[in-house]
């Protein structure tokens, strides 16, 4: 019987699945409103008393996007004070929703990629994740490897889509 070849395996191609890079720290929403007065109305001395006295270390290590869920008008200068706060805890602030959030942390994980790793490659994107991968992570990862990669394809290394080849 012959020996089985895994012709995947020496094609040279790589693998990139961006579910891999997922970080496994809790996702937390900081929502303003909850220290609003009467939900409504953001009084400085009251908002800044009520933050310094809030247990800033249930934040560690955790990602945090910050809101404001409530319809009003809130100064701008309050998200950077809460972000002060975080500062130093936090693994990561995001101004908005949890999605994103999402859409920051893999644009520090794609901005971190070892470009080396990649030049003059033939790559292939993986495209179907368990997790919540944003889209625009997929778009980053283009940016980034288009300019190193020899080719790009998306899918499977049994059913790839061709994105990019480099003219020789």
């Amino acid at each position: 019987m012959d020996e089985i070849i895994n012709k995947v395996e020496k094609s040279g191609l790589i693998t990139i699945d961006l579910e891999d890079f997922y970080p496994k720290e809790k996702r937390v929403l900081f929502d303003l409103k909850d220290y609003l007065y009467e939900g409504l109305v953001l009084k400085e001395k009251d908002f800044r008393e009520k933050l310094s006295k809030l247990d800033w270390e249930i934040y560690k290590n955790t990602y945090v996007a910050i809101i404001c869920s409530s319809d009003v008008i809130i100064p701008s200068w309050s998200y950077l004070l809460i972000a002060s706060y975080l500062t130093g805890i936090a693994k990561l602030i995001s101004f908005g929703t949890l999605e994103d959030l999402e859409r920051d942390i893999y644009t520090e994980i794609i901005e971190k990629m070892d470009k080396e790793t990649y030049q003059d490659k033939k790559i292939i994107i993986k495209g179907c994740s368990r997790k919540p991968v944003p889209q625009n992570a997929y778009i980053q990862l283009i940016q980034k490897l288009k300019p190193l990669a020899s080719s790009l394809m998306f899918g499977e290394a049994c059913s790839t889509v061709p994105i990019y080849k480099r003219k020789k």
